[in-house]
């Protein structure tokens, strides 16, 4: 077994909400498994053949996880953006065969391998900027066919690449063409058709539905988690957005492992979320991008002890952002989330949040997901945008910087 060392660094291991900084470390890794962290003097004699890397007192923490994105898609949506900001409604863009639906269009239109060549350079992007680990959603096919292209995209993006990826069928995004005034005809599609074909091929990991006004509602978005369940998978939930349709004491009652958006989120959801273990995902560059001002009860998921994440979302409608620092700065600025908390919003709770649990951590027998910064301090990458301070990214041990 050869161990690399990484040593002379400051290491912000997110075990504790202060990060767990250890101002002059080293990290051992071997076999892509963390072997040992704690202060550089106190190095075990073992590694001493080890293969050394210097850090020169920079910043080390875990490898990044974007939690929810929507990376597979096909079309732009920047026409619409240029009409809003032209006085046009959503509707009347919708009346035009904008929103959500174009994208649908074009995707479906879109070959498999022509969806990749689009979506692989997304995932790179993410890993340039100290990402290991992404999440991608289906949604934007909203068929059998169109939606298995997208989660064969997605897993092909995990093999060409040598971050992870978790796939998530959300076949329950919007209503299709096809189905026309006829929701809960398209949820029997989903569940008779679309899940088990998903299933069957191996090519989903979690199930998510929205769940809002303009959506589905709550009976058909618990038809969907009953039949995730039947197959073993776990649930999370596009949830109080836009309105409050307790979705988030429905993902938390199928012990889901996220609620993600959560503006409009009760008081009686977050209870239910910290009692089932479920992560708040906020969403800040939707937030953003769609001028929204209701904010997430942040204070109450506080005092809650709901953990809070943060991912991109990215997407081609509401947050087309591939920056997840940008998203930390986002979260930071305009909610008023602490550094600290920004961090492990993108690290061990965005992890959790896919059930990825103990990573995001710098922490014996955790896979070795590292991300050096050129950082005095971890507050720095929160406090400034515009440039990119990663030095070195190594996934499962692997230095992937040169990838």
């Amino acid at each position: 077994m050869t161990a690399t060392v990484i040593h002379s660094v400051q290491a912000a291991c997110m075990t504790s909400a202060d990060l767990g900084l250890i101002k002059d470390a080293a990290v051992v890794f071997a076999d892509g498994v963390i072997q040992w962290v704690g202060p550089s003097a106190s190095l075990p004699s073992d590694y001493a053949q080890a293969e050394l890397i210097d850090g020169h007192g920079r910043l080390l923490t875990p490898a990044l996880t974007d939690c929810h994105t929507h990376l597979v898609w096909a079309g732009s949506r920047a026409g619409e953006f240029r009409q809003r900001l032209h006085g046009a409604s959503y509707a009347e863009i919708a009346a035009q065969g904008g929103g959500i639906l174009s994208t649908v269009k074009a995707t479906r239109a879109a070959s498999a391998d022509t969806l990749l060549a689009l979506s692989l350079p997304r995932a790179e992007t993410l890993m340039a900027q100290g990402v290991a680990h992404i999440e991608i959603k289906s949604g934007y096919g909203l068929s059998l066919d169109d939606e298995l292209k997208q989660l064969r995209v997605a897993r092909e993006i995990g093999q060409r690449l040598p971050l992870k990826v978790s796939t998530t069928l959300l076949a329950a995004h919007a209503l299709p063409p096809e189905f026309k005034n006829d929701a809960d005809g398209y949820i029997d599609h989903i569940i008779d058709a679309i899940l088990p074909a998903a299933v069957a091929e191996n090519l989903v990991d979690a199930v998510d539905v929205f769940c809002e006004n303009i959506g589905f509602s709550r009976e058909q978005t618990e038809r969907v988690f009953q039949a995730a369940k039947h197959y073993g998978l776990p649930v999370k939930l596009h949830a109080e957005q836009l309105s409050d349709q307790d979705g988030a004491a429905l993902v938390a009652a199928y012990d889901g492992l996220s609620a993600d958006h959560l503006e409009y989120l009760s008081a009686s959801g977050i209870d239910s979320m910290a009692k089932a273990g479920s992560v708040a995902v906020l969403l800040p560059g939707a937030f953003y991008f769609l001028r929204e001002t209701k904010l997430p009860p942040i204070q109450a998921l506080r005092d809650a002890g709901v953990p809070i994440a943060i991912a991109t979302d990215a997407n081609p409608g509401s947050s087309p952002f591939i920056q997840l620092p940008l998203m930390m700065h986002f979260a930071c600025s305009l909610w008023q989330l602490t550094p600290e908390e920004a961090w492990l919003g993108v690290t061990r709770n965005a992890a959790r949040a896919l059930g990825d649990d103990g990573q995001g951590t710098l922490a014996i027998g955790q896979r070795a997901d590292l991300a050096l910064w050129d950082l005095t301090a971890p507050e720095e990458i929160t406090y400034q945008f515009g440039g990119n301070p990663l030095q070195s990214l190594w996934i499962a041990g692997k230095n992937v910087s040169e990838h």
